[in-house]
Formats: structure tokens, sequence, C-alpha cells
């Protein structure tokens, strides 16, 4: 009884990880990202990684849980507050949202197709393709 309990445990664990959302670009990329320069590319602050490449930054789907999880992890901001701030944003002209997707399977296409592309994808989503080059902290 005990050892099922702590395999369901160890299964639950990976499964909770392979869930959780890492910043990836294209696998050829040499960049390695902090907090505070995801933070800058995804709020709209910079559209440039810190090498000088121009940073193309990748939403998920309005509506995807795996975007709310990512904005409560980065900035502690619920999904009303991003969008509300991106609203004023872009009313304002001071910054465009980044660019919206419609799945999740679009997302890892954007990124392989928009030069300098990042994006946040589950764990689990990512292969040969994409390089990590942030996760959040635990």
């Amino acid at each position: 009884m005990l050892r099922a309990l702590i395999a369901l445990l160890i299964l639950s664990v990976h499964l909770a990880v392979q869930a959780e959302p890492v910043v990836v670009m294209r696998a050829q990329t040499a960049e390695t990202l902090s907090h505070e320069a995801v933070t800058n590319i995804f709020m709209g602050r910079f559209r440039a990684l810190p090498s000088g490449n121009p940073a193309q930054p990748i939403d998920q789907p309005r509506d995807s849980p795996l975007r709310a999880h990512f904005y409560q992890r980065l900035v502690n901001k619920d999904q009303t507050s991003i969008n509300a701030y991106w609203s004023r944003l872009h009313f304002s002209g001071k910054a465009s949202p980044p660019l919206q997707t419609a799945s999740e399977d679009e997302v890892i296409r954007q990124v392989l197709r928009q030069p300098g592309g990042i994006a946040y994808v589950r764990r689990a989503q990512v292969d040969s393709r994409l390089r990590i080059v942030f996760e959040l902290p635990p």
C-alpha cells in the first residue's frame, strides 16, 4: 500500500513538472534569459533580447489555463489584470501585446517561423526543435 502511494505521488509530481510552463526559442539560439528579461519582453517593455537581437513574444490563446498560470508565476497578475494592462498600453500606443495564437500547437509553429520568436509552452511540448531559455522558479 505504501509503495503504491509513493508511486502515485512520484507520478503526480512528474506530471505537474511536465505541465509547468518554460520559455523557449528555436533550438539554434544561444540565448539564456533572466526573469527580468523575460518579464520585460512579455510585458512589452523591450522587444529585444539581451544580445540585441529582436524578440517577438508569442502568447498562448487568450483563454488558455497555461497563459493564466504563466503570467501569475511571471508577474503575479491574474488574467483580468493582464488583459487590462494590455488594453491600456495598446490604446495609448505605447506598446503592442505579444503575438496572439489560436492554439498551443500554433505557438510552436510561430516560434519556429518568427525571427526572434520566444514563447512559453508546457515542458512536455519541448522537443529537439526548441531550446529552453528560461525556467520559472518553483
